[in-house]
């Protein structure tokens, strides 16, 4: 038995992961136990949570892997800064400490926080001890620690879970150590790199450069630019392919980075590009015009062009059928949509955690397949991703305990009437909080830390935008549609069981606005299907298709919400408010349905009336100011 602990910290999304024989039991990231929004901190929480799932140790361990190399990427940073100076020294005094006294000497640093793991677990044991434990074993023994490159555990973390037992690989995203895009191609337990983009070429931060010009927040704010696109028109697609970027026939690319701060400096763009877009970045903190709409709209056009490019290069290079996708770039599901209708390969699959996430799965994967030599078993029509359902889980006897001890009222059902119940009040307009079984891994909430809502109330999205997410009135909704109606609703025939592909609504559900006058965010104002709060502007939607092996109980209310209205779509949006993760925990759930207007929530089996809360609770929670993300 091969048992390897895969760890991603201290850029953004820190994670970890265990394997065991090649199977990923358990992943999560740190920010859902910490409770900060893409928290980089060493991941203690969820190596607890990971190593508790199996009753392991973490002496038991066959490896530790870390997902990059940071001596290659302190390499890089230096000769950036050499290559800038004497502009960024600012910058450049601002990081050194950081690295000086952490980064660049992480395996040290990781050691320690390993250790700590072991005599915290020794203190809970026996309190009494841990003081001789430490004089005695001051350096408790550690499994092995390895590292891997940056795509190269993304590249893992998309084909090794994959169904294909050949695949070309697509990685794309900001950066890692030097690479920003790179194509490998998977065979079997292998994986072998074909070629790579290098910093500061980068498409992931050409999209991140206009995510912070439109006033979002870099690393965060990106699909915040992909949903405001379809509001804007591609007026400056031009400006940005003949000022910004080169794009070759075969995909390759190179910016012009004296429009760009971010090698060096400390903002993304410089004056040079608020000259070329006639003005200043965006304050995050005013409205949004139709400027940034139209330059959401153009971005994202570009960036369509250059990964249709880079795919179809792909193909040509390797003539596998099969696609797959990890990196930031890989969430950017409109993309992914077009290399689904227009690319050339048959199937692709794309890793659900495709972030740095992403990175503690792959990095493990790499250990067991590439490190340790074993062999890949594939089932060709179901990934290794269990679902992405590999977070904690909550027994219903416990969440009644947790609720009686607490004094909170609820009414216990049983499944027979449970699914009808919510099928009801959902019917009724009812927003419900829908917390069930492990929570999902990567930043998309699946169904079992979900907030659903009713598809064909054309007010839904705004009202759950502004009074439920407490976010942006424009920010689309996906719909969860069943695998087996999903043609019936969307030109889509392949499953998307990880919303990560957007595809259109079909013509025979929509409503025709005919000639309009309206333009940017006035398109809200008008019902474009008959699941309008999952329809954008655009008549396209993020697709999440279940099916019954997956999510059994999330399938089992959509077919009773069928079976009532007609209908077998649900809106579905990740169960939290602006700046704040998805829950975890019940108390998690308990706290956000109590800050927010939903109606009902539903844990396990236990249901929780909104009416029937104690005041105390709503007002304590009303109280908490949440974050802005």
């Amino acid at each position: 038995m091969k048992r390897i602990l895969g760890i991603s910290a201290y850029y953004h999304d820190s994670a970890a992961a265990l394997i065991i024989d090649g199977k990923v039991i358990a992943a999560a990231q740190e920010e859902r136990f910490t409770r900060i929004k893409h928290d980089p901190s060493f991941p203690k929480l969820a190596i607890q949570f990971c190593l508790k799932t199996a009753n392991c140790q973490l002496e038991e361990l066959d490896a530790i892997i870390f997902y990059d190399k940071p001596m290659l990427k302190f390499e890089r940073l230096l000769e950036t800064y050499l290559a800038h100076a004497p502009r960024g020294f600012l910058s450049f005094l601002n990081a050194m400490p950081i690295w000086l006294k952490e980064k660049l000497y992480l395996k040290s640093v990781l050691r320690q926080e390993l250790r700590d793991l072991i005599f915290a677990r020794r203190s809970e044991v026996n309190a009494t001890t841990i003081g001789y434990e430490r004089k005695q074993e001051k350096r408790p023994k550690l499994p092995q620690l390895l590292f891997s490159e940056h795509h190269h555990s993304h590249a893992a973390s998309a084909f090794y879970p994959s169904p294909f037992d050949k695949a070309v690989v697509l990685c794309l995203d900001g950066v890692g150590e030097w690479a920003t895009s790179s194509a490998w191609l998977g065979e079997n337990a292998s994986l072998k790199p074909l070629w790579e983009i290098q910093f500061p070429h980068s498409l992931g931060l050409l999209y991140s450069a206009f995510t912070y010009y439109c006033g979002f927040k870099v690393n965060s704010g990106e699909y915040k630019l992909m949903g405001l696109a379809p509001y804007g028109e591609p007026k400056y697609v031009e400006q940005i392919l003949e000022h910004l970027v080169e794009v070759n026939e075969d995909g390759s690319f190179a910016l012009n980075m004296t429009y760009f701060d971010y090698p060096a400096g400390e903002r993304m763009t410089n004056a040079k590009f608020d000259a070329l877009f006639g003005g200043p970045a965006k304050d995050a903190d005013t409205q949004i015009t139709q400027k940034e709409m139209d330059l959401a709209r153009s971005i994202q056009e570009v960036t369509e062009k250059i990964v249709l490019k880079i795919a179809h290069y792909a193909y040509a290079q390797t003539k596998c059928e099969n696609l797959c996708l990890a990196g930031g770039v890989a969430l950017n599901c409109v993309a992914n949509g077009r290399i689904l209708r227009e690319g050339p390969f048959k199937q692709i699959w794309i890793q659900p955690a495709a972030g740095d996430a992403g990175g503690a799965l792959g990095c493990g994967l790499i250990a067991y397949h590439e490190y340790f030599d074993e062999p890949r078993k594939v089932s060709p029509n179901l990934d290794g991703m269990s679902g992405t359902y590999l977070g904690p889980k909550f027994d219903d006897k416990d969440v009644q305990s947790y609720l009686q001890q607490e004094n909170i009222s609820f009414e216990q059902c049983t499944d027979e009437n449970l699914f009808d119940l919510v099928a009801k009040k959902l019917d009724q307009g009812n927003v419900i909080g829908w917390f069930q079984g492990a929570m999902e891994f990567g930043p998309r909430a699946l169904g079992n830390r979900s907030i659903l809502g009713d598809p064909r109330n054309q007010t839904m999205q705004s009202v759950m935008n502004l009074k439920i997410k407490q976010r942006e009135s424009f920010r689309p909704f996906a719909p969860v549609v069943l695998f087996e109606d999903v043609d019936d609703y969307f030109d889509l025939e392949v499953a998307s069981p990880y919303m990560l592909l957007v595809a259109q609504v079909k013509k025979d559900i929509r409503i025709q606005q005919g000639q309009s006058n309206t333009f940017g965010l006035d398109k809200l104002n008008q019902a474009r299907s008959t699941i309008p709060a999952v329809t954008h502007v655009d008549y396209s939607a993020r697709v999440q298709t279940v099916e019954q092996q997956t999510n059994p109980r999330l399938h089992k209310l959509i077919s009773q919400f069928k079976a009532l209205t007609g209908t077998s779509v649900l809106i579905n949006t990740s169960f939290n408010v602006r700046g704040e993760p998805p829950v975890c925990t019940p108390a998690d759930a308990l706290r956000c349905f109590w800050a927010t207007d939903m109606d009902m929530l539903v844990i396990e089996n236990c249901v929780l009336y909104k009416s029937q809360q104690q005041q105390k609770h709503i007002q304590n929670a009303k109280k908490i100011t949440f974050a802005k993300d």
